[in-house]
């Protein structure tokens, strides 16, 4: 599918000189194994597999290498959320207010994160990111 939407985008590309598909895209789902996978197309029609990805903004840089530190083989859903949430934190404003957050699994089930448990991960997390500030600054 990815090298399809990849190969389309960069058939338009070629026509006129337009870019109608200007845009990157994630495209996240399950092999028939039941392994996760992602993947990454460009205008340029180029597609690349991930383990774990960001695109788009001025940040994106900063938060591929959060994530390459970040991810490791194997995550427990719980711990994969989290550390998508403080990706997101790095770039949204007003924390669970400005995210939703999709969780889909194997077999096609997906359910949106209700704001008020995407909210609960936000303020452990600020509220650890609270306490090693004070650790730091006691020593």
């Amino acid at each position: 599918m990815a090298r399809y939407i990849a190969g389309t985008q960069q058939r338009y590309t070629q026509r006129g000189g337009v870019r109608p598909f200007g845009i990157a895209t994630l495209l996240a789902g399950f092999s028939e194994e039941g392994k996760p996978v992602l993947y990454q197309t460009d205008p340029a029609g180029t597609h690349s597999e991930w383990k774990a990805q960001v695109i788009g903004g001025q940040n994106a840089k900063s938060l591929r290498e959060f994530l390459e530190k970040n991810w490791e083989e194997g995550l427990e859903e719980d711990k994969a959320i989290r550390i998508g949430i403080q990706a997101l934190l790095e770039v949204v404003d007003s924390g669970a207010k400005n995210m939703e957050i999709c969780v889909v699994r194997p077999g096609g089930a997906k359910s949106i994160m209700l704001e008020k448990d995407v909210d609960d991960i936000v303020k452990a997390i600020e509220a650890e990111a609270e306490e090693s500030q004070t650790g730091a600054a006691a020593e």
